[in-house]
């Protein structure tokens, strides 16, 4: 999956993404933060996705495995550290 264009629309909370194919993917960030974030690191990693790097949010959800991801970032930034 080749993603052209990918951008975060505010207005709907979605993230909006055309493939080269011409197909647009629209993912609703409230549902996936709803389902994979489960503290403030979650959240935080997958709102620095949305506003800095659209397309890697994009891949990561559609592509990835979200919740081995975040658990990864979250161990990165943990406190105790």
């Amino acid at each position: 999956m080749k993603i052209t264009f990918a951008t975060y629309d505010m207005d709907s909370g979605c993230v909006i993404a055309q493939l080269a194919s011409g197909d647009l993917i629209l993912i609703d960030c409230d549902s996936i933060e709803a389902k994979y974030a489960e503290n403030l690191f979650h959240h935080s990693e997958l709102d620095f996705l949305i506003y800095n790097d659209p397309a890697a949010y994009v891949e990561l959800i559609t592509e990835g495995d979200p919740e081995s991801y975040l658990k990864s970032a979250a161990d990165q930034h943990s406190l105790e550290s």
